[in-house]
């Protein structure tokens, strides 16, 4: 698997330099169609290549048995480097599954790294035009935000394709997508039977956009066009092999740029794999850094949402807008997602 610190670096201010339409607003953005049995869905690889030989097939595997119809992208196998072909043939792909008017939900397959690399090249007049809702998690954070921010409309952090689609995965992803449904996501039975345990810093409730995603990913953001407004919004944060040293930093870079102070509430998920290397570096637990950063904020946040590279993740509703209850740990959907 790629390290991703190992080329965020090599982005530098490409993404500054590039122009790109301004904001829209969430409140005028039109929203994209529910998905239902039999429609057809593109799989696209918008970061790291397919490098394991039972990926796309499993993706397809999975997306047959939610009832849709795959449709590959065109460069889906292609490999350059770590990547799933040239950065101009990934943002193809996600175009012309944004083109084509067949297609009513696009899947990515894989994260990794490399979907920032696209948004410069991605119509977003196009995609504002004719939302389809897009579904995956981890470096596919990239693309939700830069959705928020450029077209308005709600997206799906859940699953990859080829990830394991467990029943809650599933259930949570059919309620939002097929049933435009407003469920109540998490809470204590959602996490006794996840086995992992939630934890309040600060009770209470508060509503909001909700937006987030992968830490590291949101961190790379800062700076650029592609970041959504953080007033009001909640916040909802996951990761995975990251050293408790650098989500602190991850977490003060947040704060200085201001975004930990203008929002209403936060939810902190799965941070998998995340100790220290070594025994200079334990002088803090992942709880520790939460409590510093999260706790003092005079807004509700809890830890433990089932959100990230977990097994039975749950699907959440990217963009839209939500009621954060910090005592029962839960998100409530205040809209659908879809239309």
């Amino acid at each position: 698997m790629i390290d991703r610190r190992q080329v965020l670096g090599s982005m530098g201010g490409a993404l500054l330099a590039t122009a790109l339409p301004a904001p829209v607003s969430a409140a005028v953005a039109r929203k994209a169609p529910r998905l239902r049995v039999g429609d057809t869905v593109g799989l696209v690889a918008p970061a790291s290549a397919l490098t394991l030989p039972w990926e796309l097939d499993r993706a397809q595997h999975w997306i047959r048995g939610m009832g849709l119809v795959p449709k590959l992208g065109q460069h889906v196998r292609e490999q350059n480097g770590y990547l799933a072909g040239t950065d101009a043939q990934r943002a193809e792909d996600y175009m012309a599954m944004v083109a084509d008017p067949d297609v009513r939900g696009i899947f990515a397959v894989r994260g990794g790294w490399g979907g920032a690399r696209i948004l410069p090249l991605l119509d977003w007049d196009a995609i504002r035009a004719d939302p389809k809702l897009l579904i995956g998690y981890s470096d596919t954070t990239a693309l939700h935000l830069a959705i928020a921010a450029r077209a308005g409309f709600p997206t799906i952090h859940g699953p990859n394709a080829a990830s394991r689609w467990e029943r809650e995965s599933w259930e949570s992803l059919w309620r939002l997508a097929f049933a435009a449904d407003t469920p109540v996501l998490g809470g204590a039975q959602a996490e006794q039977a996840s086995g992992r345990a939630g934890r309040t810093i600060a009770g209470g409730t508060a509503r909001g956009r909700l937006l987030g995603g992968n830490l590291t990913i949101l961190s790379t953001l800062m700076g650029t066009p592609c970041l959504p407004s953080f007033d009001g919004a909640v916040l909802f944060l996951e990761d995975v092999n990251e050293d408790v040293y650098r989500v602190d930093r991850m977490l003060q870079q947040l704060r200085l740029a201001g975004i930990l102070g203008k929002l209403s509430g936060i939810a902190f998920g799965q941070c998998t794999r995340c100790e220290p290397e070594t025994q200079e570096q334990s002088g803090f637990t992942l709880d520790d850094i939460l409590d510093h950063h999260l706790g003092a904020l005079g807004i509700p946040v809890f830890t433990g949402a089932n959100v990230g590279h977990v097994t039975n993740q749950l699907a959440m509703p990217h963009g839209a807008q939500v009621e954060l209850d910090a005592d029962a740990r839960t998100l409530r959907l205040l809209e659908p997602v879809v239309a």
